[in-house]
């Protein structure tokens, strides 16, 4: 039996209800995907600019804060990356007593799209390292420096071992964040501590790995799809520091203002690049891919971290062979929040004048 028609060769009212109702979803679908577009510093509609910057490459802008003692006296130069919700503000918070003992000029700076760093949606490996590099070029600190990095900013570290390893003179990673589905990882061990995780924080990262570009609407639709405890601050820490300063930064509205500051041009820009680059792909190289750097590389790890599993960090380190791991008990993974630690990562890195 022929299907039914109008009479005159269009399909039936149902169909085009139908392909209607298609058209519309997909419609839908496509526009609540799309990250809103980004607002920069000094633009129209933008927040202000009241920080130093400095050009890159590109002709972006990187935002900046110095510490320590003045660039033109300084005996070492040190460049800062922050980690995830940070900014420019951030430091390892060595004491000035040391840094002026030392010697040490240090800069941290915004990291592509957070702040009043431009955004870059071409964000990668490659453009943490070299945004690092532009950013030495730019202030003069000379053909080597060293790096401390933090945290989820601890991907720039890896990402200058890889493309830029002759502009270090040392390095020093806080408590790095891991990729849990790194080749170089032990299966079953990484498998067993990624599902021990909130179940949010489980579908964050697979959809940062599986699908980058539906991070925005995940992260911000309001349904039964668990998003991140660790964006909005809900996650509990096992160290009793850590949880202490959780508590205490939200119930004072600290941890709400420093998102909004780091989030301001756009949160895509900023969180949700950062986790699509870090728990993304790695098809360039892994940490276990690199071979022994030809400077020092010290790296910091809590036995109570509750972001970065211990087991797996000296796993990595062991693989890896040529880093000097601290591993730090009774620590979390805040290290800069610890009394005194600062002092030790900057005095382990750097040698002491003649």
């Amino acid at each position: 039996m022929a299907a039914a028609s109008t009479g005159n060769g269009s399909p039936p009212p149902v169909a085009l209800l139908v392909l209607t109702a298609a058209a519309m979803a997909a419609g839908w679908f496509v526009n609540a995907t799309r990250p809103p577009t980004p607002t920069p510093c000094g633009t129209a509609g933008g927040p202000p600019v009241t920080a130093a910057r400095v050009r890159m490459r590109d002709g972006r802008s990187l935002a900046y804060a110095e510490s320590g003692v003045s660039r033109d006296r300084a005996r070492l130069k040190v460049v800062y990356s922050h980690g995830f919700s940070g900014g420019r503000m951030d430091s390892p918070r060595a004491s000035q007593a040391l840094l002026e003992e030392l010697g040490v000029y240090m800069v941290a700076f915004d990291r592509a799209g957070y702040g009043e760093s431009d955004p870059d949606r071409r964000r990668s490996l490659q453009s943490a390292a070299l945004d690092i590099q532009d950013l030495a070029d730019a202030l003069d600190l000379g053909p080597k420096f060293y790096l401390i990095c933090s945290s989820l900013g601890c991907h720039a570290a890896w990402a200058s071992f890889k493309y830029i390893p002759h502009r270090l003179a040392g390095a020093a990673m806080m408590a790095p964040v891991i990729n849990y589905r790194w080749s170089g990882m032990p299966r079953g061990l990484a498998r067993q501590l990624y599902r021990s995780m909130p179940v949010g924080d489980q579908w964050s990262l697979k959809v940062a790995y599986y699908a980058p570009w539906l991070l925005h609407w995940w992260m911000n639709q309001k349904t039964w799809l668990p998003t991140s405890t660790v964006i909005d601050g809900s996650g509990s820490f096992p160290n009793a520091l850590d949880e202490k300063n959780r508590v205490m930064a939200l119930s004072t509205g600290m941890f709400q203002k420093k998102a909004r500051l780091a989030t301001q041009q756009g949160v895509q820009e900023s969180f949700y690049l950062d986790m699509a680059v870090m728990f993304g792909r790695w098809p360039e190289f892994e940490p276990t891919d690199l071979e022994e750097m030809p400077f020092p590389v010290h790296l910091f790890q809590g036995d109570e971290d509750g972001v970065v599993p211990v087991q797996l960090q000296r796993h990595i380190c062991r693989r890896v062979g040529w880093i000097s791991y601290h591993e730090l008990a009774g620590v979390g993974h805040f290290l800069s929040a610890v009394p005194g630690l600062g002092d030790r990562i900057v005095s382990t890195l750097l040698p002491a004048p003649a």
